[in-house]
């Protein structure tokens, strides 16, 4: 390995769109209503989570660990973008770049991995009814989501290793908004067909394989819902899954969308998408949630009348709380 690498770099200096400076203005007001959406809508659906009982199943469980992801996710890059877009000199420190590059990673892959646990949990809901208590219990959905998390993380670090031990050769302009991944490999002046194999490696692995078993789990789901003999019946059941599914779709249909059109003449556009995948699509889970689910609007109902709050805390003085998980 070369001795002039990475060390030399002691910051970087992220372009994003310093030749348009009127729309990152723009930009700046949209991501700024955008970032507190995502604050306020995810950690309210994690609020009515932990206080509402009827919410204290598998599925919300897993839907609170994605809230989680989306709030840690977005605030990983977007405050230090803001700040960005009023500066005319956009600079970030190395320590702070590895951080929110290995992070963003991270959170990424964790992502696929929680939305194939909650298929799962659809599945055994949809078709395994009588065996959801025996198969979906709470030391059951701690290890699935625990793994989710180690599994991510582990990739991102083996990922980031392998990148940062190339040489840099003092080159310190990233074309991004932030210290993605790609856009980072693409300062390095060594051999990058490792890093290329591992990526592809681990896409494969971590992100096209959960896409697979979601659309098994959901195939078998259809199977199954087309065998209830009622409409009312068959309705109740896909209205069970139809949030998730609506979470799967946004999600990997803005990443097939990403990584699967043409690359396109002007680079500006390719990071305005890669942008739209970071900030928006996190703060629609919450969104979808809301709207499709008539538990959680129940629970916001009961929140905002009040109703909620009271019941928790007579609860808690009356009874305190186990330190057993309830995943009803």
């Amino acid at each position: 390995m070369e001795e002039t690498n990475h060390t030399a770099v002691v910051g970087y200096v992220l372009l994003g769109l310093h030749e348009h400076h009127g729309l990152e203005m723009v930009l700046f007001v949209l991501c700024l209503g955008i970032y507190c959406m995502t604050l306020l809508g995810n950690s309210l659906l994690m609020v009515l989570i932990m206080l509402d009982p009827r919410l204290h199943s598998p599925m919300y469980f897993f839907l609170s660990a994605l809230s989680l992801i989306d709030i840690c996710g977005t605030s990983s890059f977007m405050p230090l973008m803001l700040s960005n877009f009023l500066q005319t000199r956009r600079t970030i420190s190395f320590p702070a770049c590895a951080l929110q590059m290995y992070l963003t990673l991270a959170l990424g892959t964790t992502e696929c991995l929680l939305l194939a646990a909650m298929a799962y949990d659809c599945y055994v809901a949809i078709c395994q009814p009588l065996r959801y208590t025996e198969l979906m219990t709470g030391q059951m959905c701690l290890q699935m989501a625990a793994l989710s998390w180690g599994t991510g993380f582990a990739n991102s670090l083996l990922q980031s290793i392998l990148l940062w031990r190339l040489p840099f050769c003092g080159h310190n302009v990233i074309n991004h908004f932030f210290c993605e991944i790609l856009a980072v490999l693409k300062l390095a002046c060594g051999d990058i067909s490792l890093n290329a194999l591992a990526l592809m490696v681990a896409t494969a692995i971590l992100t096209l394989t959960p896409l697979l078993l979601i659309c098994l789990s959901y195939v078998l789901i259809l199977a199954a819902i087309f065998r209830v003999p009622s409409a009312a019946g068959r309705r109740k059941a896909f209205s069970t899954c139809s949030a998730h599914l609506t979470v799967v779709v946004v999600f990997y249909g803005t990443i097939s969308f990403m990584y699967l059109k043409p690359k396109a003449k002007d680079p500006n556009v390719d990071k305005m998408i890669t942008l739209f995948y970071e900030a928006v699509t996190p703060s629609l889970n919450p969104i979808i949630y809301s709207l499709r689910n008539g538990e959680v609007k129940a629970a916001v109902t009961a929140l905002l009348g009040g109703g909620l709050l009271t019941r928790k805390l007579s609860h808690i003085y009356c009874c305190p709380p186990s330190l057993s998980v309830n995943m009803g």
